[in-house]
C-alpha cells in the first residue's frame, strides 16, 4: 500500500490549465502538482486559433496572495522568456495557502492604453487560483 502512494506521488502529474482567450487558445503548466512553497516552474503555450505557435508576444506571470492574520498582501511579477514555442518563468511562492495567478500576453509588443480595442493589441489573459503545500 505505501508503495502504491509513493508511486503515485513520484508520477504525479503537473498542474495544468487551459483557457481558450478569443484570439489565442492558451495552456499553463505548473511543475509540482499541488504547487510547493518555494520554486515552481510555470510554462505557458499560446497557439493561434490556427493551430500556429505564437512566438512574438510579452508574456508576464503574476502571482499573488491577499492579506491574512500576521501576513501582508503579498504580489509578484515574473516576465516570461521563449524557449522553443514555450514561455517560462519560474514562481516563488513564499508561504502555504491559496495564491491568484495570472498570464498576461500581449502580442505584437503594443502597449493596451495606447490601443482603442482589445482585438486591436491581441491581449490575453489567463487567471487561476492554486494551494502551495
Amino acid at each position: 500500500m505505501i508503495l502504491l502512494l509513493m508511486a503515485g506521488v513520484v508520477f504525479a502529474k503537473e498542474f495544468k490549465v487551459k483557457k481558450d482567450e478569443g484570439l489565442y487558445d492558451i495552456e499553463a503548466k505548473i511543475d509540482n502538482n499541488p504547487p510547493v512553497v518555494g520554486n515552481n516552474n510555470i510554462s505557458v503555450e499560446i497557439k493561434e486559433k490556427s493551430g500556429k505557435y505564437v512566438t512574438n508576444a510579452k508574456v508576464v506571470v503574476e502571482y499573488s496572495m491577499p492579506a491574512m492574520p500576521g501576513i501582508p498582501a503579498t504580489h509578484y511579477k515574473e516576465p516570461a522568456v521563449l524557449s522553443g514555442n514555450i514561455y517560462k518563468a519560474v514562481m516563488n511562492l513564499s508561504v502555504a495557502g491559496s495564491w491568484n495567478i495570472e498570464v498576461k500576453i500581449n502580442k505584437d509588443g503594443k502597449n493596451e492604453k495606447n490601443s482603442k480595442t482589445r482585438k486591436d493589441n491581441k491581449t490575453g489573459t489567463v487567471k487561476f487560483s492554486v494551494d502551495a503545500h
